[in-house]
């Protein structure tokens, strides 16, 4: 995992571990031609990118899932000893979380379904896990991954926009389901032809526009999530660069800041999804 430049450390640390296809004739890192098509981790960043769209991501893909678990089995382990005499701090931590996700939707969901709360509950749970993992100090688990013959592994899913563009879009197809679902296929199309001029000369305008800001939704929680957590992770990465003992001044406070950043951003992700999902209720 040895990097000579500033340049070549960063790039290494932000570099995901990828399985993908090279094709036959392809020249890998190490010099050696592939004889035929074959599936199989990238050596270099620039394999990761040659492998294409169908490349997976298994650092980012193992990490959510990992993520997904932790929160699951969390939440059923305190569910199956809760008890109203004496509750146990993490029973008093998952009624907590539970009241602030009713919480959510009690303000900004003014529609009848009983799926939003458990889905903005497991929104904010699982993203900030997934956003707690930035906490980790950059090195370590890169050089523990080295020392197993792994050449490239990021942990944290949500510094990966196809993390954050996966969960997104799921929120979205949710969107669409209840746009159709509530207002019906013609109720749906004439509210996007005749807002926000009703009038049937300006529907090709209203399409446009309305079609815009219905794509634009995935595209910003997606975004929004990706871009401050990429930029934290940076700056983690910039500090451990720099002397020991300027790593230690400036890594604590930061990772203290980065606190707020983490809950801050599934907080918002979260918000935004079910002000979404509200507006996807409403019945004109």
């Amino acid at each position: 995992m040895a990097a000579d430049t500033p340049v070549e450390y960063i790039k290494h640390h932000l570099t995901n571990l990828t399985y993908g296809k090279l094709p036959a004739g392809y020249e890998r890192a190490d010099g050696t031609v592939l004889q035929e098509t074959q599936w199989t981790m990238a050596h270099s960043a620039q394999e990761a990118t040659d492998m294409g769209f169908m490349a997976v991501h298994v650092d980012t893909l193992g990490w959510s899932v990992a993520m997904g678990l932790l929160f699951l089995g969390l939440f059923r382990f305190a569910a199956k000893r809760a008890t109203e005499e004496t509750p146990t701090g993490l029973q008093n931590f998952v009624e907590i979380m539970v009241e602030f996700a009713q919480g959510i939707v009690r303000d900004v969901f003014h529609g009848r379904n009983p799926i939003i709360a458990p889905l903005a509950l497991t929104l904010f749970i699982w993203i900030f896990l997934m956003n707690a993992l930035d906490l980790v100090p950059v090195d370590y688990i890169p050089v523990l991954a080295h020392a197993m013959g792994v050449e490239y592994f990021k942990i944290v899913p949500t510094t990966d926009p196809n993390a954050t563009f996966g969960i997104a879009l799921g929120v979205f197809i949710l969107i669409l389901y209840y746009s159709f679902k509530v207002k019906g296929p013609g109720g749906f199309m004439k509210e996007l032809s005749f807002k926000p001029f009703n009038h049937w000369s300006l529907v090709p305008f209203n399409l446009v526009l309305e079609l815009l800001g219905l794509i634009i939704q995935p595209v910003s929680l997606a975004l929004r999530l990706f871009g401050n957590m990429y930029a934290g992770e940076v700056i983690f990465i910039l500090i451990a660069l720099l002397p020991l003992w300027v790593q230690w001044t400036l890594h604590v406070p930061w990772a203290i800041f980065h606190i707020l950043v983490i809950t801050l951003q599934a907080f918002i992700f979260t918000t935004l999804a079910v002000v979404y999902l509200s507006a996807a209720h409403e019945d004109h």
